[in-house]
């Protein structure tokens, strides 16, 4: 899956005043993303809100990012959930052309076993007619997939990678040793790209790539090819931002971000509310 290496994005769902989909914002998002060098795009994800959107409503936006990005870039679409057989239903139900993978999220709030985990991924993978990736982010879903339990999954043909969102980079170092030469360690978090990618990592799927696609790009190929000087010069121009993208929850920073590029609203659909108005000011500031 070497189509999944570099630069990923986990894009926003432009919103009107009224809470309905901007679609006419998501061409121009997508538009200002691949023009910028971004290697791939993630649909309905965390950042995607994809929880606050309908059925119809998702199946629509990702529809338009397929139609939009017309086979220039893969597209890796958000399926999870933490009923079992309810993800199973979304995916047989889904039209998976022009989707080059799923990344389906941790089952969330029932708190699984690591044994549960394993038979939820098992089954999602034995049905998926796509690859899988998947998608630890414990601060979230309240459960970690550890690490012995990621290379077990890591063993199956289906499952082609990981999107590790931990923060645990002891855990991101054990699989990166013990993993297969083909399955893929993602970065989910654009704070810890660069040790994540110094450890083998393929790249990263980042929030901030939103706003700043040619530079994030940049920093996963300077990382990739050792060029570390490079890459902590980016990093450390955009450290105060990363942290002001999730004070008040993600994605209200980055919407505020791309507001302010004059790319999308500065909309959210409840309970997720725009930035507080510090976080404004400070934003404004680091954009100058």
């Amino acid at each position: 899956m070497s189509k999944l290496t570099g630069a990923g994005v986990a894009i926003v769902t432009p919103f009107r005043s009224d809470s309905s989909i901007d679609f006419n914002a998501l061409g121009k998002l997508v538009e200002h993303l691949i023009s910028n060098g971004i290697d791939y795009l993630v649909v309905m994800g965390t950042t995607g809100e994809s929880v606050t959107l309908n059925k119809d409503e998702k199946q629509a936006v990702l529809d338009y990012v397929i139609e939009k990005t017309n086979g220039r870039v893969p597209v890796v679409a958000g399926i999870g959930g933490n009923n079992t057989h309810e993800v199973i239903s979304q995916i047989k139900a889904r039209n998976f052309e022009g989707i080059d993978a799923i990344l389906s999220v941790a089952p969330y709030y029932n708190k699984p076993t690591q044994e549960g985990l394993y038979r939820h991924y098992e089954t999602l993978a034995s049905i998926s007619p796509v690859p899988v990736i998947l998608y630890n982010v414990p601060g979230r879903t309240g459960v970690n997939i550890q690490a012995q339990t990621t290379l077990k999954l890591s063993k199956l043909k289906n499952i082609v990678a990981i999107k590790e969102a931990s923060g645990n980079l002891g855990q991101v170092a054990e699989i990166a040793r013990n993993k297969p030469d083909d399955f893929l360690i993602i970065s989910g978090d654009d704070a810890l790209t660069i040790p994540i990618v110094s450890f083998g990592g393929a790249g990263v799927i980042s929030v901030l790539a939103n706003a700043f696609p040619k530079e994030i790009s940049e920093l996963v190929a300077h990382t990739q090819n050792g060029n570390f000087k490079e890459a902590r010069k980016i990093h450390f121009k955009f450290t105060e931002l990363i942290d002001l993208l999730f004070v008040d929850g993600n994605p209200a920073g980055i919407k505020f971000i791309l507001h302010q590029m004059n790319l999308v609203a500065n909309a959210l659909r409840l309970p997720l509310t725009p930035v507080l108005p510090e976080t404004e000011k400070k934003i404004k500031r680091f954009l100058g």
